[in-house]
């Protein structure tokens, strides 16, 4: 019996191919292309919104919560481009 995957399952390449086929993986990838000087900070402020909750960070930030929540999806879309795609930084 080999150690790979039973035909017709799902391989390793498959299932990384269908997570960078994904709006969330293109979101991030734009941005983090677009803005790698910003990534750091977007992923910060969208961790500091998932910490105080979307209402509170735009109260305190004197921001909308349309602005809020386009921080944490781009936030997020950039720390889910990182893991799939392997990069750091």
């Amino acid at each position: 019996m080999s150690g790979g995957p039973a035909r017709g399952q799902p391989t390793d390449a498959d299932l990384l191919g269908s997570l960078t086929d994904t709006g969330l993986y293109a979101i991030g990838a734009f941005f983090a292309d677009r803005h790698p000087d910003l990534c750091d900070d977007v992923v910060a402020e969208a961790q500091a919104i998932e910490d105080e909750g979307l209402a509170e960070w735009a109260r305190r930030e004197g921001a909308t919560l349309e602005s809020a929540s386009q921080t944490l999806v781009t936030g997020l879309a950039v720390r889910y481009y990182k893991a799939v795609a392997g990069t750091s930084g």
